[in-house]
């Protein structure tokens, strides 16, 4: 008679684990207000958190169970050090939460320190390219709207100018019309490219006090620029951003990255899907690409739908994009490749 062994018991797909928080008043900032940082903790890993006292009880699956024990603790040493937490910054620890990212835990992390404050990243493909800013003389960031690749290295810009180490800041954008007739516009020239250079200064109003922005605009520390005003120049001891540089003609992003002087440091930004070229025009930020991909010396950081920082609905709008350029680049494939029996 054959006898069959019983099946081992099931191993338990769920872990618990308790951590405590020594410290009730830290406890209820990293709780916010009516529990919403652990409530969106629970949506993003997908456990059950329950807190009693100075006693924090995690369930859930134990690679996600860990991962929460990394990010509350992690913002947990944040409020220890006097820094506040806001729902972006527990949204920006469920987004590092890797589980094979060797740079967690999150407060660990490097951040680039200006007059308003550290800042830090809020991704996986944020930390990398922040760690090319500060290893790079020439970065391109590409990846969608939101990820923060004009945000970050407007904030390197900043931090590397008050410490002494570039004597100014130059950021530049090519005046293409997205849409819309530039000529039409009603001013003179820099009333009417000024609106394209509007999330430079934005960006720059984060970073600085708004009278040392003018203060230094003014000196020539810092200067706005389409991009048709660097032809001719060599740029020196300069950090220098180019921003929305998929609007770039091949002959344009040449000239600019060969403005790069003694002392320079450069950033060329854009986004591959939104280009406002006219039908048929290469991308000078594909050429460039294409020529410079693997030259040592230059970093590339592609950034994806995951990087997006903004309102949780951007990333899923570039995620529902993405997937309809997709499916129609498939049936455009399988348009192309029908067998003539099934075309005639």
């Amino acid at each position: 008679m054959t006898h069959i062994a019983p099946a081992p018991a099931a191993v338990s797909a769920t872990r618990a684990l308790t951590l405590h928080f020594p410290d009730n008043t830290l406890l209820s900032l990293l709780l916010g207000d009516h529990d919403r940082h652990l409530v969106r903790i629970e949506q993003g890993l997908g456990v059950k958190v329950n807190c009693r006292g100075n006693r924090m009880a995690i369930s859930g699956d134990p690679s996600r169970v860990e991962a929460a024990q990394t990010a509350l603790n992690g913002l947990y040493r944040r409020l220890e050090r006097g820094e506040a937490i806001s729902a972006s910054d527990v949204d920006a620890a469920v987004r590092m939460i890797e589980l094979d990212d060797p740079r967690l835990p999150l407060s660990d992390l490097p951040a680039i320190r200006t007059k308003r404050g550290a800042v830090g990243p809020r991704s996986p493909g944020q930390a990398t390219y922040m760690d090319m800013l500060s290893t790079h003389e020439m970065v391109f960031g590409i990846g969608p709207a939101g990820t923060g690749k004009t945000y970050l290295a407007v904030a390197q810009a900043v931090a590397m100018l008050t410490a002494g180490k570039v004597d100014r800041i130059v950021l530049s954008r090519p005046a293409v019309e997205a849409g819309e007739r530039l000529g039409f516009l009603p001013g003179d020239l820099k009333e009417k490219v000024d609106p394209y250079l509007r999330p430079l200064y934005d960006a720059l109003h984060d970073m600085m006090p708004g009278e040392q922005v003018i203060r230094r605009m003014g000196t020539g520390e810092i200067e706005v620029a389409p991009l048709a005003f660097m032809r001719g120049r060599t740029l020196k001891h300069a950090f220098v951003i180019l921003d929305e540089a998929q609007n770039t003609t091949p002959v344009q992003m040449k000239m600019f990255l060969t403005r790069m002087g003694e002392g320079t440091h450069m950033v060329v930004a854009g986004d591959l899907s939104q280009i406002d070229l006219p039908t048929g025009a290469r991308s000078g930020l594909r050429d460039a690409l294409d020529t410079l991909e693997g030259l040592p010396g230059i970093g590339i950081c592609r950034f994806d739908k995951r990087d997006v920082v903004r309102h949780p609905l951007v990333a899923r709008i570039v995620d529902a994009y993405d997937q309809r350029s997709a499916a129609e680049k498939e049936t455009a494939g399988r348009g192309r490749h029908r067998p003539e029996a099934e075309a005639s």
